[in-house]
């Protein structure tokens, strides 16, 4: 249950006020990949936009496309992650890492 991407980020697409400050100064921003089963003209399945809030998919807000790539490598048999119950191995500013 496993598959490797390979992804190019154009960091001058991420928007600032979506990073999240870690512990030690570290800073994340949240992202999504989509992975469709056909390929574009350039070979690339895969593609990379900033993280919504449910507020801003019920509101249709547009996603921020940041970059693009292609799946390299699969078992064949990707799974659903589940979602860990909260409070369960979450650091202080709530990421799991």
């Amino acid at each position: 249950m496993s598959a490797l991407l390979s992804i190019s980020i154009d960091l001058s697409k991420l928007d600032k006020s979506k990073f999240i400050e870690g512990k030690n100064g570290s800073k994340y921003v949240n992202l999504t990949v989509g992975v469709n089963s056909e390929t574009n003209q350039y070979g690339q399945n895969a593609s990379v936009s900033l993280a919504q809030s449910k507020e801003e998919r019920d509101a249709g807000s547009k996603k921020t496309y940041v970059g693009n790539g292609k799946v390299i490598w699969t078992d064949g048999a990707i799974a659903v992650a589940e979602r860990a119950p909260v409070g369960d191995e979450q650091n202080s500013d709530g990421l799991p890492f």
